[in-house]
C-alpha cells in the first residue's frame, strides 16, 4: 500500500487532471445508463427526436431535402469503415516515421474502442428508436451510440497526437476544436437520421472521450520517453 501511495504522490499534475476527467466522464456514462435501463428518459428521448421532424409527418425530417444527405455523409465519418481506413493510415505513417508507440496508441484508440462498444452494446441490448424510419442501415443494438464512442476516441485521439507535436497555439486550437467539432456532429448526425435515442449519443460520447484522454495520457508518456532519452549535445565554447 506505502508503495502505492508513493507512486501516485510522484504523479505529475497532468495525470490527476486526466484522472478526473475520466472518472467524471465515466460516472456520468454510468448515470446516463442507470437512467436508461429504468426507462426514465425515454420521454425526452422521444421528443427530442421528434423535434427533428415534420409534426403533421415524422417521416419527414425537419430542413430542405439535401439537408438528410449531408446527414448521412457526417454520419459516415463515425463508420467502421472510414475510421478504420484513417486509423491504418495514420498508423503506416507512425510507423514509417518510426514512432511505433504512437502507432500502438492508434491502434488502441480505434481497436480498443470498437471492442469495448460492441461489449457495451451486448450488455445493454437496447432498442433502436422505432418511432420514424431509418435514414440508414443499422446492424446493433442502440446503447451506447458506437458511431459516437468511436468518433469520439479516434477524432479527439488523432487531433491530441497532432495537437501535441504544434508550436502555435492557434493551431492546436485549431486542430482540437475540428476534433470535437467531427465528433460532435457524427452523434448529432444519428439523432438525426432516428437511428439512435439522444442518450445513446451522450454515453457513447462519455465512454469515447474517456478513452481518448487515456490514449492522450498514453501517447504524451511516450513522447516525454522519447524526449528525455534523447542524448544531450554539449557545444564548447
Amino acid at each position: 500500500m506505502q508503495k502505492i501511495l508513493t507512486w501516485l504522490g510522484r504523479r505529475e499534475i497532468a495525470f490527476w487532471i486526466v484522472l478526473l476527467l475520466i472518472s467524471g466522464s465515466m460516472w456520468l456514462f454510468m448515470e446516463v445508463a442507470d437512467e436508461v435501463t429504468e426507462g426514465e428518459t425515454l420521454a425526452m428521448d422521444e421528443k427530442i427526436l421528434l423535434s427533428l421532424r415534420n409534426p403533421d409527418n415524422p417521416e419527414d425530417l425537419l430542413g430542405p431535402p439535401w439537408l438528410e444527405q449531408v446527414g448521412k455523409d457526417i454520419t459516415a465519418l463515425g463508420g467502421n469503415t472510414v475510421l478504420t481506413l484513417l486509423s491504418v493510415w495514420v498508423m503506416i505513417f507512425l510507423l514509417l516515421i518510426h514512432k511505433r508507440k504512437l502507432a500502438l496508441v492508434v491502434l488502441l484508440a480505434t481497436g480498443g474502442a470498437l471492442i469495448a462498444s460492441f461489449m457495451l452494446k451486448s450488455g445493454f441490448d437496447r432498442a433502436r428508436p422505432d418511432l420514424v424510419t431509418h435514414a440508414t442501415l443499422v446492424y446493433t443494438s442502440s446503447f451506447p451510440s458506437g458511431h459516437s464512442m468511436l468518433s469520439a476516441s479516434t477524432y479527439l485521439t488523432l487531433g491530441a497526437l497532432l495537437a501535441q507535436f504544434q508550436t502555435s497555439w492557434r493551431v492546436k486550437l485549431l486542430i482540437i476544436c475540428t476534433s470535437v467539432l467531427l465528433t460532435l456532429l457524427v452523434g448529432i448526425s444519428r439523432v438525426y437520421l432516428g437511428v439512435h435515442w439522444p442518450t445513446d449519443v451522450v454515453a457513447g460520447w462519455t465512454v469515447g472521450s474517456a478513452w481518448a484522454l487515456m490514449c492522450w495520457y498514453l501517447s504524451r508518456q511516450f513522447v516525454h520517453e522519447k524526449i528525455d532519452s534523447e542524448p544531450v549535445s554539449h557545444q564548447i565554447d
